[in-house]
């Protein structure tokens, strides 16, 4: 069996013999050397975080053109990681979707609504020797006006739309996504002020972990669709943030001394 691209790389509509599309692989594989993405679905909302890494000392991270999180429409909001042109477009589409909605049927388009066809956009560039698979991963959040729930869901490079408790993508996913696992959100969800904490000391810890980040700044975007946005998708204030950054690195410097006890202990 090919364990390698070996000629079936030439093309995004080719199978190798062991079922797998390696262009699509190289798509995900640019997702994971970029930076983190972390979804929360709260009881109360929905969270999105970004851990945005800095490509040069003299980038200004606030400016338009370096934005994670976009607005999709009033109530959706999506969050991106990878090659960040291609994320972009993505964006675009997403924002067409919701307005062709809007034109057409009078109301705000539902997140798994959204999410399917962005899925369904995506995969379409998977199947044409001409394309290439987008090299991008989006994290979508939204209120469903209508049923009254919120929605959380993640866009693959190959296509794939799932709908997730907590979710994470990018750079240390595996470590994210067992640090989400660790707060049982399918059975116990937090509120939307605690998930940014839990957002927050996720990233934190993931950057500290990171070599490559050593001595360079954390930059963090968080936004959130909750009760206290009046069911939109806001920014979270930034007051709001750095204390919720103050609280991780406290919880993470009592996690560090607490292992360090265990260790003289043993």
């Amino acid at each position: 069996m090919a364990s390698s691209g070996s000629g079936y790389d030439l093309s995004a509509s080719t199978f190798s013999p062991d079922g797998r599309i390696f262009q699509v692989e190289y798509a995900s594989k640019a997702v994971e050397n970029s930076g983190t993405v972390i979804g929360i679905k709260a009881s109360d909302g929905i969270v999105l975080g970004v851990s945005k890494p800095l490509l040069h000392k003299m980038v200004v991270a606030s400016t338009g053109s370096y934005k994670r999180i976009h607005n999709i429409d009033v109530h959706a909001g999506m969050a991106s990681t990878g090659f960040l042109p291609d994320a972009r477009v993505l964006v675009g589409r997403s924002i067409d979707e919701a307005v062709d909605w809007q034109v057409n049927f009078g109301n705000k388009i539902p997140p798994h609504v959204l999410a399917d066809r962005l899925g369904q956009y995506v995969h379409y560039f998977t199947l044409h020797g001409a394309l290439r698979p987008f090299g991008a991963s989006c994290v979508m959040g939204a209120y469903d006006q209508e049923e009254k729930k919120y929605g959380l869901y993640m866009v693959e490079p190959n296509g794939a739309a799932y709908s997730f408790y907590g979710v994470a993508t990018g750079k240390g996913k595996q470590a994210a996504k067992t640090e989400l696992e660790k707060l049982n959100l399918n059975k116990e969800p937090c509120t939307s002020a605690d998930a940014v904490k839990h957002i927050a000391k996720i990233l934190t810890l993931l950057h500290q972990e990171n070599k490559d980040n050593e001595g360079k700044p954390l930059e963090l975007e968080i936004s959130w669709i909750c009760e206290a946005s009046g069911q939109k998708h806001a920014g979270v204030p930034k007051d709001t943030i750095a204390a919720a950054m103050a609280w991780a690195t406290e919880q993470l410097e009592e996690e560090e001394e607490d292992d360090d006890d265990e260790m003289e202990e043993s």
